[in-house]
């Protein structure tokens, strides 16, 4: 067994499950949508996205992008997030529809980094 390979895949699926979590739900509101699932799933795709750094093949390569999507899509949920609570204090629930829907590309990219994932492990020969 890899061991590499098995902590990298925990972290990996365990940002797409962790996104899901956040994204699932009334989009419309907002008690759906813990602020602390978000701040989890941010710190878990930040690792998932340190663990595809060493990689120097081109799966790796593909895999390392589908983790900078949702790092970035998540970050800018948050940062939304911040400014309707901090700035603009109109309340969380004008930006809850910008907020759900980034969260729900940063979802699609670890789907995808999932299959790339699952497709990779299903062809290495043992």
């Amino acid at each position: 067994m890899n061991t590499q390979k098995v902590i990298s895949g925990f972290f990996i699926i365990l940002a797409m499950t962790l996104n899901f979590g956040f994204f699932y739900g009334d989009i419309d509101n907002f008690a759906h949508h813990s602020p602390y699932e978000l701040f989890a799933t941010i710190v878990v795709n930040f690792i998932a996205t340190v663990l595809k750094l060493g990689d120097k093949t081109q799966l790796g390569s593909v895999l390392l992008a589908t983790s900078l999507v949702a790092d970035i899509q998540l970050i800018a949920a948050s940062i939304v997030w911040g400014i309707s609570l901090y700035v603009a204090n109109n309340g969380i629930t004008d930006s809850a529809q910008i907020i759900v829907s980034l969260s729900g590309g940063a979802l699609m990219a670890n789907i995808v980094s999932v299959i790339l994932f699952m497709g990779d492990t299903l062809k290495s020969k043992r």
